[in-house]
């Protein structure tokens, strides 16, 4: 199958930065540039211009979507003789460890909460809704931390249950990066936003259909856009690799940091660790449930090796 056979047939139109950046049209910059400096995560280094020739059009197409989305609502609420309260829009961001999930949901909120209409904007990851790590430890699952069987999903359907219908005051719990599990007695609420980001690894991922046809639903079911950060293995396992040595010199050595030990590592050793942690755990997730999930986003932004997106793929309608 020739190139052009396989690009009619793809569900996707591949944009390369210059052609995506021309659809930023007058969509205007509110971000400056200490204010992009203080959006990016650990190793992920973009740019004020990235932000303008790759998020920028993003926000415009979401503008787009918004409205329609909300158009339909309203005329499915016509339809019905109803009433309701808002409905969320809500956005689904997945993809691997260290590809850049964190940052870009970040920067797509504060280009979303600063459109003309001042829409409420709120940001949620899936680490929240890990279970705690008694339980993984109990379960067995501490070295399938991130996989799906350690999510709480019937937790997370109901949270995105609840914002999707409009509930006021819809609780969610709260994860720790430094003691790396769930903090006791500690919430954020989440009261009735305009958009929704949800941010994690598995969020695309699908489960076994039942025969009977009486599933309860994904949690993409909820999202009315999704987007899937993609890099290839290898240069994720170098970001990986590096983040680690990162924080081997910052959070490890708080005292409170779950992985404090690693602190006193050498640089040799705790590359070694990173490369063993990578490989046994993030790769086979990657590989088993991550990936698996990129054909279900409506959009693609593949990265390359100096963390800038490439290319942007858009689902064909």
């Amino acid at each position: 199958m020739d190139k052009a056979t396989r690009e009619s047939l793809s569900p996707y139109r591949v944009f390369s930065i210059e052609e995506w950046a021309e659809l930023r049209a007058d969509t205007p910059m509110t971000l400056t540039e200490e204010e992009v400096a203080a959006l990016r995560s650990l190793g992920d280094p973009v740019s004020m211009q990235e932000v303008e020739r790759v998020y920028l059009p993003i926000s415009r197409l979401l503008s787009f979507y918004v409205t329609a989305t909300q158009g339909l609502f309203h005329a499915t609420q016509a339809f019905l003789g109803t009433n309701e309260t808002k409905m969320p829009f809500i956005i689904g961001i997945g993809g691997s460890v260290a590809v850049g999930k964190s940052t870009t949901a970040r920067i797509l909120r504060e280009l979303l909460k600063r459109w003309p209409a001042a829409p409420k904007v709120e940001l949620v990851t899936t680490d929240g809704f890990l279970f705690p790590n008694a339980v993984l430890q109990a379960e067995g699952l501490m070295e399938r931390k991130g996989f799906p069987e350690s999510y709480d999903v019937a937790a997370l359907l109901s949270f995105l249950t609840n914002i999707k219908a409009g509930r006021p005051s819809v609780i969610a719990p709260v994860y720790s990066h430094l003691t790396y599990d769930i903090v006791p007695g500690e919430t954020i609420v989440v009261d009735r936003p305009d958009i929704l980001i949800l941010e994690g690894l598995n969020v695309l991922q699908p489960q076994d259909l039942p025969k009977d046809g009486k599933a309860i639903p994904f949690v993409s079911d909820f999202f009315d856009f999704s987007v899937y950060l993609d890099a290839n293995e290898d240069v994720l396992e170098r970001w990986y690799v590096e983040r680690f040595m990162d924080l081997k010199e910052t959070r490890f050595r708080d005292p409170r940091s779950y992985f404090h030990s690693y602190a006193s590592l050498s640089d040799d050793e705790a590359k070694d660790v990173a490369r063993g942690l990578w490989e046994r755990i993030n790769l086979l997730n990657l590989r088993d449930n991550i990936l698996p999930t990129r054909p279900r986003a409506d959009l693609i932004l593949s990265k390359d090796t100096d963390h800038a997106v490439k290319h942007v793929a858009l689902r064909k309608l």
